[in-house]
């Protein structure tokens, strides 16, 4: 493909204020999601959950690329049309998730390392065949008492830039996500300066590793107050801290930015990317969000053929409302409930 079908890979991903639908949780965490709604985690249950999203109407229209687990890449539609093609028809493009889960770290109690650079090569080129333009990899950066130390820090930067570099020699576009868990009690100060060091260790990987920044893109954290954190921050403030940050350890060379949600609340990841691209950047500001776009669709399908109409109605707002925010036109009064 080459370094310019790269960066126009990765530029049309987040065009139009359009962003992300992560739809690639791992068996297990799509079981935890099935079990909450009382459906059972059956392949054939996956398989027609993942379909109803990827057919919504309207779904096209916010959202720019679709991170797909492998057992999804997988599958096919009722009619037998692969998933990587029903996306790539409506416009969306296929990625794939390729890092096998955040294992302890060695030496280092509490902090984790993302694995699955053994065989990573070979699978690439299996998953561009199957459709696969983009991939992602998760690095988990954990605050708490003494940590993140550096050797968690550096050792996920490292793992990170070899992912991306295998991606880019594969044709395929990395998402780097270098995430930095909003789980603690820390204040989003802390969390200000845990980012800004992550991101830094990070960029500077990838340069050591000759990574081509123009044909990647960044999903990391806001920067946000932990959630046992008595004080938590406005969205006003989230988007200052954030911005801030950024504009220190963000090259402008990469071509967008596509937020994780962390656990926020629908409506609360959508106000803080708002308030974010009220602020803006040099780099388009957008998402790239799991269960904050999935949520409400879940359970208003609650495994009922019948409300399929209803579960997809309620992804595409959530989709739209994002959109929205990509572009700082987001308002509270848009958010009244959706009757399919």
């Amino acid at each position: 493909m080459g370094a310019h079908e790269l960066h126009q890979t990765a530029q049309a991903i987040v065009a139009d204020h359009k962003g992300i639908l992560a739809a690639d949780e791992s068996t297990g965490t799509i079981k935890k999601r099935f079990d909450s709604i009382g459906v059972e985690s059956t392949e054939e249950n996956r398989r027609f959950y993942r379909q109803l999203l990827f057919t919504a109407p309207g779904m096209e229209d916010a959202i720019g690329g679709v991170i797909l687990y492998d057992e999804t890449l997988r599958q096919s539609a009722d009619d037998g049309t692969p998933f990587a093609q029903v996306l790539s028809s409506k416009g969306a493009i296929p990625g794939i998730k390729v890092d096998t889960g955040a294992h302890d770290l060695a030496g280092f109690p509490g902090e984790k390392i993302a694995e699955g650079l053994d065989g990573l090569r070979a699978r690439l080129e299996e998953y561009r065949e199957l459709g696969a333009r983009f991939a992602k990899w998760r690095a988990v950066i954990t605050i708490g008492d003494g940590i993140p130390s550096r050797a968690c820090t550096w050792a996920n930067a490292h793992a990170l830039a070899r992912y991306a570099a295998l991606c880019q020699e594969a044709d395929i576009v990395p998402i780097v996500e270098p995430e930095v868990v909003m789980d603690a009690d820390n204040t989003i100060e802390r969390c200000h300066e845990v980012t800004a060091h992550t991101l830094h260790r990070m960029f500077h990987e990838l340069l050591v590793q000759d990574v081509d920044l123009r044909g990647t893109l960044l999903k990391p954290n806001m920067v946000i107050s932990g959630k046992g954190c008595p004080t938590q921050a406005s969205a006003e403030q989230v988007a200052e801290k954030t911005i801030d940050c950024f504009l220190d350890h963000v090259p402008a060379a990469v071509p967008g930015i596509v937020f994780l949600s962390g656990g926020q609340s629908e409506v609360e990841a959508t106000e803080n990317l708002n308030a974010i691209n009220r602020i803006g950047g040099p780099w388009p500001l957008s998402f790239s969000y799991g269960r904050a776009l999935q949520q409400s669709a879940l359970k208003a399908w609650a495994g009922e053929a019948s409300n399929v109409e209803a579960a997809q109605a309620a992804f595409a707002h959530r989709a739209r409302m994002n959109a929205l925010a990509a572009a700082g036109e987001w308002s509270a009064g848009l958010e009244q409930p959706v009757i399919a």
